[in-house]
């Protein structure tokens, strides 16, 4: 074991990971470098990032460019709050993700990551109402299995409960309506636009049950991480965007995952065709080289906030952190400059068609996604669509996947908080090569794993 396992398996709390045994005979893996797309660990083996880190590091690992240009921010001003002021980095690349978001959202609020992007999308849905005589409308509906965050309000929008059984009460006014996994709605018989319509009038439904007087925001992601990259039609965002409108309800695209070139834009709701009120996003914003997110509001929701007198009481110590904005920056010239969006949607289906190649396998269920962000449902039994019970879940993805995989040279995400899948989402920068080693690793683990059902 070496010396950094062993401190970790002592003192380390790993966030989202059993503890047990980990100064011991199952010692905590170290990674140690990245180059490109790839990873090494402790032992000197090289791993294919299959999931860019946390879907994060858009323009893979190593990139000297986006060191240099933290170095150089934080040897000129490293640190200054934006709580009534600015930096030049902040105000700048608050300008260039206003440029970037479609429609009129033009106005961002810096936070450290996601989930505090989420929770502060919920407080200014509140404080917005409020501010126009409308103090009734505090609820929040999202999309059953989907994550949003771990923070209290954050959790309360997540739509899983034994994420959350631990941690109650939560913050009230989280409601759930159906998600959109075509998979698991035969009776659609694969028509994603009736599933669409079905799953867009759930929304209008349960806005009718609340009271549309109670309801302040819808928040869905473009392509619903938990679940396994659950995706829907634009007509789907269209006819929700319909029925916010309808009973003036605030529409939130979470893009924590989505945005920044993982399908092909900027911003995902642009490739499903709908401009939200609100945009939540982080990670890919500045590859995972600083910590950083955002929520980015349209004209007509900071326009209350504009008023004398008025304040949004909340903030982060580190949003819109200056070491970090100059990273974003430089990031997303980067990205522009080696032109990642257009390489994602030129790639994107030569990515599907290898990954559907899986699909011979008695284990593999389903393959969905889009873009740069995929995944591949197991199950048990293919003609019946059974999935696995807690004893095999037990076995499988907290047991044998995880290990396998990174020891057969693949880092990727075995996920069962809905049914069981195996997510990639690996650096834009990855190209038919490692869709193929992707694809040969995936292979030889699922049909190790297939022997253990």
């Amino acid at each position: 074991m070496s010396p950094a396992a062993a401190s970790a398996g002592r003192h380390l709390w790993m966030h989202f990971a059993r503890m047990h045994g980990r100064d011991g005979a199952d010692p905590v893996p170290v990674i140690t470098k990245g180059e490109g797309v790839h990873l090494w660990d402790d032992r000197g083996r090289r791993i294919l990032d299959g999931l860019a880190g946390l879907f994060v590091v858009q323009a893979g690992h190593g990139r000297r460019e986006l060191a240099e240009a933290a170095a150089r921010q934080a040897s000129e001003l490293a640190y200054f709050p934006v709580w009534g002021y600015t930096t030049p980095p902040a105000a700048e690349l608050a300008e260039r993700l206003a440029h970037l978001a479609p429609g009129d959202l033009n106005r961002v609020f810096f936070t450290s990551g996601g989930g505090e992007a989420v929770e502060s999308a919920w407080k200014v849905a509140k404080q917005y109402f409020s501010l126009r005589g409308k103090p009734t409308k505090h609820k929040v509906i999202s999309r059953a299995t989907a994550y949003h965050g771990t923070t209290h309000g954050a959790m309360a929008i997540t739509g899983l409960p034994a994420m959350k059984k631990d941690f109650e009460p939560l913050a009230p006014g989280g409601f759930r309506v159906p998600n959109t996994n075509l998979y698991r709605h035969p009776e659609f018989d694969g028509d994603a636009e009736a599933l669409g319509r079905w799953a867009a009038d759930r929304i209008e439904e349960a806005i009718g049950f609340e009271g549309a007087d109670t309801v302040a925001a819808v928040v869905l992601e473009p392509v619903q991480n938990s679940g396994g990259c659950l995706t829907a039609p634009p007509s789907y965002f269209a006819r929700v965007r319909e029925i916010c409108d309808r009973h003036d309800v605030l529409l939130v695209s979470d893009e924590v995952i989505n945005a920044f070139g993982r399908h092909g834009h900027p911003f995902a709701c642009s490739r499903f065709g709908f401009t939200p009120d609100i945009v939540t996003c982080a990670k890919g914003m500045t590859s995972g080289y600083g910590p950083l997110g955002a929520m980015i509001t349209s004209d007509r929701v900071i326009e209350p906030f504009l008023e004398p007198g008025v304040t949004f009481p909340h903030g982060y110590t580190w949003g819109g952190h200056p070491v970090s904005a100059a990273v974003a920056l430089a990031n997303l010239d980067l990205m522009e400059r080696e032109d990642l969006y257009g390489r994602v949607l030129g790639n994107a289906a030569a990515f599907e068609a290898t990954l559907r190649k899986l699909e011979d396998l008695p284990i593999v269920g389903d393959v969905r996604g889009d873009g740069y962000f995929w995944a591949i449902e197991l199950v048990k039994d293919k003609a019946t669509r059974e999935t696995f019970d807690a004893a095999e879940r037990e076995r499988l993805v907290k047991g044998f996947l995880p290990r396998a995989l990174l020891d057969n040279g693949l880092y990727c995400r075995p996920d069962d908080r809905g049914d069981v899948v195996v997510q990639l989402a690996p650096p834009l920068i990855a190209g038919q090569a490692e869709f193929d080693e992707m694809e040969q690793i995936l292979r030889h683990t699922f049909t190790e794993a297939w022997a253990l059902v």
